[in-house]
């Protein structure tokens, strides 16, 4: 089972010469649908169990050469789907944490990147934007702007068909906005935009809607797991970006503010797979995990140990453990939530490919936790 240097960092970094390029920020288009932006999952895949939700996650998929890795990643996850035999425990719909197109959100360039890869997923897929996919190419002539294709692919006002799919006749999907929540029935699943800078820029009015639904979800927390995803990740110990403190100050004054903390935050970003556990003053054990390994084809290396360029000696970085990484293979997490009488759980499994693999061989599971929702 290939892991990174027998796993021995145990921090996450800064990076000393990384550049925070906040005058990349781009304004938020208008929401197509209305306040607090809530999309019901019933409402794409009507009559869910009520005591199991399955489904995959990753981020950071598009990529503009080499496109054999993010064709593995989606057949690992088709594979597992046609091998389950039991309807509950296939996957119910795909999650992407950004970063599907590659350098700019251009319409072009989802055929090649997206839809095309794409075309025989069988379940629906929810996205937000990363990075990438909000930029803006200055030296286009049609002079698009931020988020005009991401709009059109997973924030219309109706499923039909986007017209840039060309053969693939893809059906958008009816997102009410930029940042939103997706209601499930074991899950709060609150997705956040953090936009074009290296680190993230979290607008206001975002962390003030994100502070309300952190309260609105802990009303169903006894029936329902709360979850955020965003694209910049937090805690990273790579050698590309490093953690985030805008990141990282922007959830723990939201926490405090909402006196609530979610039961898992995954995001993309970094290329790679990290699994943290923050451990809070207050006995609260919180995941934040980086599923970035979807398909680009270039991986970010974790950081050596005692190197200046990325100290981990900040007391920002105290109390976060890296429990486990891969930065190695491209891979994609699958997350289960049960509920019965006695236990309600969360189970993440993170599946890698190898760099060899075909769409029909098999995924080797490289990861594995369990958290206790009660």
């Amino acid at each position: 089972m290939p892991i990174s240097s027998n796993n021995i960092r145990k921090r996450p970094v800064f990076k000393i010469a990384a550049m925070d390029d906040q005058e990349k920020f781009r304004p938020l288009p208008q929401p197509v649908g209305t306040y607090p932006y809530h999309l019901n999952l019933e409402k794409i895949k009507p009559q869910l169990p009520a005591n199991k939700m399955v489904f995959d996650v990753c981020g950071d998929t598009g990529g503009i050469i080499l496109p054999t890795f993010q064709h593995q990643v989606v057949g690992g996850m088709i594979k597992q789907y046609q091998e389950t035999a039991e309807p509950q425990n296939q996957s119910q719909f795909f999650f992407h944490l950004g970063d599907l197109v590659y350098n700019f959100g251009q319409e072009h360039e989802y055929y090649p990147q997206f839809f095309e890869p794409f075309k025989n997923y069988p379940a629906p897929i929810f996205a937000i934007s990363g990075n990438h996919d909000a930029d803006v190419d200055p030296n286009d002539p049609l002079n698009p702007q931020s988020l005009d294709a991401f709009l059109k692919v997973f924030c219309d006002t109706e499923s039909k068909s986007v017209l840039f799919s060309g053969d693939i006749n893809f059906k958008s999907n009816i997102q009410p906005n930029i940042y939103w929540t997706l209601e499930t029935p074991l899950a709060n699943i609150i997705c956040l935009y953090s936009n074009v800078p290296r680190f993230g820029t979290i607008t206001t009015e975002q962390r003030d809607w994100f502070i309300e639904e952190l309260k609105i979800a802990q009303r169903e927390r006894t029936e329902k797991a709360i979850i955020v995803c965003l694209h910049h990740s937090a805690y990273s110990a790579d050698t590309n970006h490093g953690s985030s403190l805008r990141m990282q100050t922007f959830f723990d004054t939201c926490f405090e503010a909402a006196n609530v903390k979610p039961d898992l935050i995954l995001s993309g970003h970094v290329h790679n797979y990290q699994r943290f556990n923050k451990h809070y003053p207050d006995g609260k054990l919180l995941p934040f995990i980086v599923v970035g390994a979807g398909g680009y084809a270039q991986l970010h290396a974790i950081a050596p140990l005692n190197d200046p360029a990325f100290p981990d000696d900040s007391k920002l970085l105290d109390n976060v453990i890296l429990e486990r990484y891969c930065d190695t293979n491209h891979g994609f997490l699958k997350i289960t939530i049960e509920k019965t009488d006695k236990q309600f759980t969360l189970t993440g499994n993170y599946y890698i490919v190898s760099p060899k693999a075909t769409p029909n061989e098999q995924t080797a599971l490289f990861d594995s936790f369990t958290l206790n929702l009660r």
